[in-house]
Formats: structure tokens, sequence, C-alpha cells
């Protein structure tokens, strides 16, 4: 179904990006060293880290992938929604403040540079191994808001899928060129604040319009009564037809198994990183637990409300939160709630493109080629990548595919291989060198081949989500190889407690 695009609406599109660009050059003459580049001078107050950490983390998932799942299913795709909002809530619990002090301490501004210092690794082991990673599953995770905007831009305008891509690269590359983390943290604060008014404003516009929440209980039980039902396995085999069995405990694993995820993110962590003072922790959390918890119940809703509208599941469920905004507001508000979209598609590939580009100019680039490299050199360096990473990744996005399977293929890649590094770094004295690198291999490896293996293939094990093994067997290296890794204890130890002073 397509829109045909109106003044207003294409009015409120070109605004919206002119005011992005617009941070961008401002950011730019912000941007002169690589801390501020890449960190944004460890200045960025409350507001704006919280925004951005929850703006960069959601992505075109969270206004697409979710309605659409709740759309097709029903309550039971909210299991993934609460896993989200349980791992937001950790992340900034355990991780936040310790990260902030220990990149601190250590001078690090990227998380391969912290963990090469963390275990004083001259080998140059972990940069290359963190690095690649890095790079490997965020070009899976930019061409999978590569994909979120092309069906934007193809849905409520009618512009062609492959131009889409074009469009919308063209302008996030633009202000993350331009502007580093700076550029990319203050536009994740309107994008998320934009985001925040539209998740909620449709969902509760919608249903007081349509006679309330009880006749909206009403309307999706005539459709299909298990569709409220958290427990029921709804849409598996036929949109809105409960299947064949509940939904297993396989399934509800893997859907919370999700919040796991967060403490592997890059392009979230270092949101922590560069907090002002560690002291702001709390209050950024507040905010940001508020955030993610509120939005997470928005576009639940927004999945609802979509079943009650049309009488036919529509063509692409992952495109329901377009079609009623295209087809239910006027086109000025069409236009900025479309923008809302846009904006958790920016927030997060942004966020993404700038991590990339930090681990090749900084981690590769400086931390091996070039270790005399100038700040203005390194700089350049650091733009080009962000050139390569989404020409690449828009190349990749060309031939679409479900937002949802790449967002959780990439989301389980960075969980399974940073998440247990990295908290074990922050609170296990005894881990070593090599406990991070098998870790961070094993994670990595498993999320990659876990439905391919012989044994799992055809059995009840593949359909869990390849972040709960990856998770668990990279943290049963680490702590194996550590134990055994008598040499580097001590080196790990003092390390520790020089974090830890």
């Amino acid at each position: 179904m397509k829109f045909t695009m109106s003044t207003g609406t294409l009015t409120m599109f070109i605004l919206y990006l002119v005011l992005m660009l617009a941070i961008g050059i401002w950011a730019y003459r912000k941007s002169n060293t690589m801390e501020e580049y890449f960190l944004g001078g460890r200045k960025m107050n409350t507001w704006v880290t919280a925004m951005s950490a929850q703006a960069s983390d959601m992505s075109g998932w969270l206004l697409l992938a979710l309605p659409g799942a709740v759309y097709i299913g029903g309550f039971h795709a909210m299991w993934i929604a609460i896993g989200l909002a349980v791992g937001t809530y950790l992340n900034w619990q355990i991780v936040a403040k310790r990260l902030r002090k220990s990149t601190e301490k250590l001078q690090s501004i990227t998380i391969p540079d912290y963990l090469e210092k963390r275990f004083e690794d001259r080998s140059k082991i972990l940069r290359v191994v963190s690095s690649l990673t890095i790079l490997f599953f965020f070009l899976i995770y930019v061409s999978s808001g590569m994909v979120s905007g092309g069906k934007l831009f193809d849905t409520a305008f009618g512009i062609p899928y492959d131009i889409a891509l074009l469009i919308g690269a063209l302008v996030i590359v633009t202000y993350t060129f331009l502007g580093g983390f700076i550029a990319v943290s203050y536009t994740d604060l309107f994008q998320g604040l934009l985001m925040f008014g539209a998740l909620l404003f449709v969902p509760i516009y919608t249903i007081l319009s349509g006679g309330g929440f009880g006749e909206l209980w009403t309307q999706v039980a005539t459709v299909n009564p298990d569709l409220l039902d958290i427990t029921k396995h709804v849409g598996a085999e036929e949109i809105w037809v409960t299947g064949t069995l509940s939904i297993s405990l396989i399934a509800i694993i893997s859907n919370v198994a999700w919040g796991l995820g967060y403490f592997g993110q890059p392009h979230i962590l270092v949101r922590f990183m560069g907090i002002r003072r560690a002291s702001d922790i709390p209050k950024a959390r507040l905010i940001g637990v508020s955030w993610v918890t509120l939005t997470l119940l928005g576009a639940s809703f927004v999945g609802l409300v979509g079943i009650t509208l049309y009488d036919q599941p529509i063509g692409d469920p992952e495109t329901i939160f377009l079609q009623m905004v295209s087809t239910l507001f006027n086109p000025w508000v069409a236009g900025l709630l479309l923008a809302a979209v846009l904006s958790a598609i920016m927030s997060t590939i942004d966020s993404q493109l700038l991590v990339s580009s930090s681990a090749l100019a900084e981690d590769i680039y400086k931390g091996i080629l070039r270790k005399n490299a100038s700040q203005k050199e390194l700089i350049w360096v650091s733009r080009g990548v962000v050139m390569l990473v989404a020409i690449i990744a828009v190349i990749l996005a060309k031939s679409g595919g479900s937002i949802l399977a790449l967002v959780s293929y990439a989301w389980a890649g960075f969980g399974a291989a940073f998440g247990p590094v990295l908290l074990l770094s922050l609170y296990w004295k005894r881990i070593t060198r090599n406990g991070a690198v098998v870790g961070m291999l094993v994670g990595g490896l498993t999320v990659i081949f876990w439905s391919k293996l012989p044994f799992i293939q055809g059995t009840k094990w593949a359909e869990l989500y390849e972040l709960v093994p990856g998770f668990f067997f990279a943290l049963l290296g680490i702590i194996v190889v550590s134990l055994l890794d008598h040499k580097a204890a001590h080196t790990a130890q003092t390390q520790y407690q020089q974090m830890e002073l």
C-alpha cells in the first residue's frame, strides 16, 4: 500500500532533515580531537547521555519490527519487550558507573582500547579481535537500519526502495561525518524525544478515538482471543491464527534473553563512557529506563490497535505504524510522526557508524599501523571509515529482508562476544587476557554457527535464540581459561586493583 506524497508531509520531513544537518555542522567545530570526536570530550550531561543511549539502542526496530511482531501475534511478542526493559535497567545499574570510571582511569576512548589496557595486552590480539568483531556485526546492524529507512520511504512516499536507501544514508553519513559523537548525541536527544512523543501519542489517540481500552480488548478478541494471551503462540504459521502449541519455554527464554544483549552493545556502552561525571549516572538511569519502558509499551499497543483497523492482514506487518500514521492523520501531523520513524532509524545508524569508525581509525589505524598519527589525520581517517562502512551497509541492505531478523542476529553477536568479557572485566579480578580472547571468540562463533550445527539442526534447541548459548558458552570459556592461565593471573589482578583505586 503506497501513499501520495503531500506538501505537508514532505515539508515536515525536509525541516527535520535540515535540523539534523544543522546540528552536524554546529558539532563539526567542536570535534577537534579523537576524544571529542568519539566521546564528546566526556562532557555529555544526563539528558543527552540517557536519551542518546536509548535512542541509539532501539533503532527502527522499535517503531517497525516490534509493532509488526505484536500485530502478527498479539501479546506473546511482548516477551521481548519485557526482556529489553529489564536488560536496560541492569545495564545502567551494573555496567554504567564502573565502565565510566574504569575507562577514564585507563584513558580509553573505545571498547577495544579499554580491553587492551585492562589486560595490558602488548600482543594487540584483543584489540584486533574486538575491532574485527565490531566491524562484522555492525555491518549487519547498520544494514538493518538501512532496510528500515527503505521501507519508510517506500511505504510513506512511494519512493523506490533503492533510491530510499541512498537518501537515508546520505543524510546520516553527512552529520556523523562532520560532527562525530557530539552531533550523534545531540541529534539522538532530539530524535529520542520525537520517538517518545510519537509512540505515546499514536496509540493513546487511536485507542481513545476507538472507544477506550475496553473496546480495544473486545475488538482484538473478536479477531482471536488468544492474541491477548501472552502464553499463546499466535501467528507462528499464519497471521492472527493460533499455533498448534502454546508458546514453549524455549521461546519465552529466547525472547526474554534479549535483555542479556545489553551488556555487550558497543554503541550503548560508549554513551556511559562519555557522560560528564559518574555521579550523574543515577539520574540518567531514571530517564533512560523510564523512556524505554514507556516507548516499549507504546510500540506494543500500536501493534494491537493495528489488528483492529484492517479487515485483512497488511502485506508487510513491519509497516503497520507507517500505515496507521499515513491513513489516520492529516499530512502535517503524519509528516512529524513519520519523521519519528526516521529518527529511530538514524539515531542507531549514526552511533553504529561512529563506533565502527573508531574500531578502524583508533584501534587498528592508530593502535597498530600508525601510532604517531596526528589528531587531525585520525579524525579524517575516521570520517573516511564512516563513509566506507555506510557504503558497504547500503550494498548489503539492497537485498532487503526482515528488520527483526537482522537486528536479532547482530544483537546476539555483540551480546555474546562482548557481554561476558565486559562484565567480568569490571567485576572479577581473576579474568585474564587469554580468557577474554577465548570468551570473545566463543561467543561470536557460537552465534554464527549455532543453528548450523549438525546435532542442533532439526531439534527443539534450534529454536533457542543464539544469544543464550553464545553468552553462557563465552562465560564458561572465560572462567575456565582464566583459572588455568596462572602466568597471567598476577597481571590481571594488578590491573583490576589499579582500576579500583
